[in-house]
């Protein structure tokens, strides 16, 4: 097995904290944000920020899917969630870009051996940073339609 990593970065025209509370906001902005590909998405405990846990099926593909039970961590400018059904951890980091903020999302996981491997590292990558692009783009959508704090 080796590890498979996908990153996705988009420029948003909204300040780094007003962006990390939006980020971190599972309850109220999160489902507003989530593109088609997120099913049965819930709230399990929390709701805002750390210690937040979070559930949602991942339909990346029409034969592909992850059942995916998120607990949330927050540090410094990052909001962390940590999938407890896989090795997957996903990163969204918020960094100042001049008036607005940098957003740059990172999962990795433990991928598949073999052929199947193979090709996971070729095509994962690509259709999940593809997806989570469509999810910060729509952030900044949100951030900048309705004046979220």
């Amino acid at each position: 097995m080796s590890t498979v990593t996908s990153t996705a970065t988009v420029t948003i025209p909204a300040p780094p904290q007003r962006v990390l509370t939006a980020l971190a906001d599972y309850r109220q902005v999160r489902p507003r944000i989530l593109t088609e590909h997120y099913r049965d998405y819930r709230v399990v405990e929390g709701g805002e920020g750390a210690g937040t846990v979070v559930g949602w099926i991942l339909q990346a593909t029409s034969k592909r899917s992850r059942n995916v039970l998120a607990t949330v961590t927050v540090a410094d400018s990052t909001v962390t969630e940590t999938d407890g059904n896989s090795t997957m951890v996903t990163a969204w980091q918020v960094a100042p870009a001049g008036e607005g903020s940098r957003v740059t999302v990172t999962s990795s996981w433990q991928g598949a051996s073999g052929i199947g491997g193979f090709f996971e590292r070729l095509f994962a990558p690509r259709a999940l940073a593809a997806i989570q692009r469509d999810v910060l783009t729509n952030l900044a959508r949100e951030l900048s339609d309705s004046g979220t704090e």
